[in-house]
């Protein structure tokens, strides 16, 4: 099986191949990671060349202290999209989001790396797996929750007075976020749900938008009864998973 690869150096003496995999499990499915203490460098290899791609995104990253460097031989060519099956997985979403999710667990991001994200964004558009399953989740729930041909993001975003009172009112009737696990539909049936919509299925985003999608991370976790000072396995690799809670300390910083 092929293999997509990308070297790191400049790994700091506290980190251990538990933190590399951890810090690049969101970027997509590792196969293997080799990791050599004494030169401080590693080289890890993805199941697929998107999330390679989206590791190279975060060179100048910061992991146990460290700034990353974070190359590769060959940089994949090509669209990010190979496989033709219905389901998504982590190297499917968005570079932002994924972005995100980094800030939402406590690492460091500058915003050149959030910049670097949005514009992947844009260049390579966002999969269509991802969209369509961000589309059918909108409208199956919102059928089911609030009739036909309704949608839960549009719903809850007909006047910003309401939004708040509606979108609890779906969830005592339906009981849809208590049984959820995931990340997606509790953000749908939020307050800001068409925001959240926007943020993960159009390429135009700011930096800013990226720490707002962190900080809503963080208090979707906090609302399902995670404790933010928890400590959990950081996978968010696809339907259903989402990134921990957010470090109140650790924010990006600006180079």
């Amino acid at each position: 099986m092929s293999t997509y690869s990308i070297h790191v150096s400049g790994i700091s003496d506290a980190t251990t191949e538990q933190h590399l995999t951890d810090f690049f499990t969101f970027c997509g499915k590792i196969s293997k990671v080799e990791f050599n203490k004494e030169t401080h460098t590693a080289t890890i290899h993805f199941e697929k060349a998107s999330a390679a791609k989206t590791a190279l995104m975060l060179n100048g990253g910061t992991l146990d202290g460290a700034h990353l460097t974070i190359t590769s031989d060959q940089i994949p060519e090509g669209k990010d999209e190979g496989h033709h099956d219905e389901h998504f997985d982590q190297s499917d979403k968005p570079r932002a989001g994924i972005a995100a999710e980094y800030l939402a667990k406590g690492y460091t991001l500058s915003d050149q790396i959030l910049q670097r994200a949005i514009e992947l964004d844009k260049q390579h558009g966002i999969s269509n797996k991802f969209l369509s399953y961000i589309q059918s989740l909108d409208t199956k729930i919102g059928e089911k929750a609030l009739g036909p041909e309704k949608t839960i993001s549009g719903k809850v975003q007909e006047t910003l007075a309401t939004a708040t009172q509606q979108a609890k009112a779906v969830d005592e009737q339906r009981g849809i976020t208590k049984t959820a696990s995931d990340y997606y539909l509790r953000a749908l049936t939020s307050p800001f749900g068409q925001k959240v919509k926007a943020f993960y299925t159009t390429t135009s985003k700011q930096v800013l938008d990226i720490h707002e999608e962190a900080r809503r991370i963080h208090e979707t976790q906090k609302a399902a009864g995670i404790s933010a000072g928890a400590e959990s396995t950081p996978a968010s690799a696809g339907v259903g998973s989402s990134a921990p809670p957010l470090s109140s300390e650790v924010h990006s910083t600006a180079t």
